[in-house]
């Protein structure tokens, strides 16, 4: 098994060393405007008849007559483009609930429990590997999705290690997951900090220097375990208690500095000035910098790849086996790979896109970013995640809820 996983992980990053060289080229409380926003604790609505998706802000518009219906839609939170919904449901009639989580685990108890209401849902590399064994999805169908071809065939090679034959699934996005910090705050208080390093969060003797200023980590075990047992030089994969017990010990050294944990709130803490440090996701820090630039207060915010390695990770798009607008998520799933379409979402979520035709369209200073599209001396420091067994989810399971509650 080990040898197996190396294997994958060589040809991950071989796959994306080849896209990269053939091509010059995502928990958040704020979605945008024109988005219907769940939080992370609701749960779809019910009625006597049928079980349609939560909202908590304003429902999705009402079909125009002779329109083309609705579609619900569950994606992780600010993971499009601000008008894509919009302008989707202009171009087709179709009204879309578009709602938002911030965990797998989230979605994956929705989708295991059943009945979510969900025509469209957009799961991470090892968990939809899961789900597909448990059934959850229905075959994707290529021919009802012209823009299918779009897609780079090195992307769809690299989804296939959780999908294969790109059955049940449709690449959305991919990025790392690292350091976002608050350059002034950090400088501040250790002018020579090694922002390029894991040390910085996983050593007390260092983390305990930027407590006061908001250290905050994913609420995500399968990517922060990982991360862990791989900085401690052990086999991100394994199954070893020890190897786990390991990886408590570390993180429980560093917990009474931790602020709290969270797959979104960080976003619109660090750009508010109002944490400094952060494990979180890659183009999570772009959007930061971004509120922060638009508030005019001052946050310069900045991300690095750990020197160390880390994480690197897919999200894509698929259809519950339940779904009630099968048709409608279908066009959802094409028009997003339009390459106007994708180029605008890329450019506004800063994560590496997967729609090749794509390319040329997107922000230049987002193509030359190695933090999001990494050259290949970083590409070879990076893992992708695999699909664990039951007894490494319990494993992990035990161990962050010792980790998070700091016993």
């Amino acid at each position: 098994m080990v040898q197996k996983s190396r294997l994958i992980g060589i040809a991950f990053i071989s796959a994306l060393l080849l896209t990269a060289c053939g091509e010059e080229k995502k928990e958040a409380e704020t979605q945008q405007s024109t988005n219907t926003t769940a939080t992370t604790e609701a749960a779809p609505a019910t009625n006597t008849t049928e079980t349609a998706p939560a909202t908590t802000e304003a429902a999705a518009p009402a079909a125009a007559p002779e329109s083309g219906g609705k579609l619900n839609v569950y994606n992780w939170s600010d993971y499009i483009a601000e008008d894509t919904k919009a302008n989707f449901e202009k171009e087709t009639g179709i009204a879309v609930q578009y709602d938002v989580y911030d965990s797998n685990e989230m979605l994956e108890a929705k989708l295991m429990a059943g009945g979510t209401g969900y025509d469209l849902v957009h799961p991470s590399g090892a968990f939809l590997a899961r789900q597909i064994i448990a059934g959850i999805y229905q075959p994707i169908d290529p021919a009802k999705i012209p823009n299918y071809k779009n897609l780079d065939p090195k992307i769809l090679e690299i989804l296939a290690a959780f999908d294969p034959g790109n059955k049940y699934a449709v690449p959305w996005f991919w990025g790392t997951t690292g350091i976002g910090y608050n350059v002034a705050e950090i400088n501040k208080r250790m002018p020579d900090a090694p922002v390029n390093s894991l040390d910085i969060i996983f050593k007390p003797e260092l983390a305990q220097k930027f407590a006061d200023c908001g250290i905050t980590m994913l609420d995500a075990p399968q990517e922060v375990l990982q991360i862990a047992l791989h900085y401690l030089g052990k086999d991100p994969y394994t199954a070893s208690a020890d190897d786990y017990a390991a990886a408590e010990k570390l993180l429980l050294g560093v917990r009474p500095y931790i602020k709290y944990f969270h797959s979104s709130s960080y976003i619109n803490d660090i750009a508010a000035g109002s944490i400094c440090l952060t494990l979180g996701w890659s183009g999570d820090f772009s959007l930061a910098a971004a509120r922060a630039e638009e508030a005019k207060n001052g946050v310069e915010i900045a991300y690095s790849i750990p020197k160390e390695g880390t994480m690197i990770w897919m999200d894509t798009m698929a259809i519950p086996a339940d779904a009630a607008n099968v048709e409608n998520a279908y066009k959802w799933i094409n028009y997003n790979l339009d390459p106007k379409v994708a180029a605008a979402n890329a450019n506004y979520v800063a994560y590496g896109s997967p729609v090749a035709a794509a390319m040329p369209l997107i922000d230049k200073a987002l193509l030359d970013d190695p933090n999001i599209y990494p050259p290949e001396d970083v590409r070879a420091r990076l893992f992708p995640d695999k699909i664990a067994t039951p007894e490494i989810e319990r494993l992990r399971t035990r161990t962050w809820t010792k980790i998070k509650t700091g016993q």
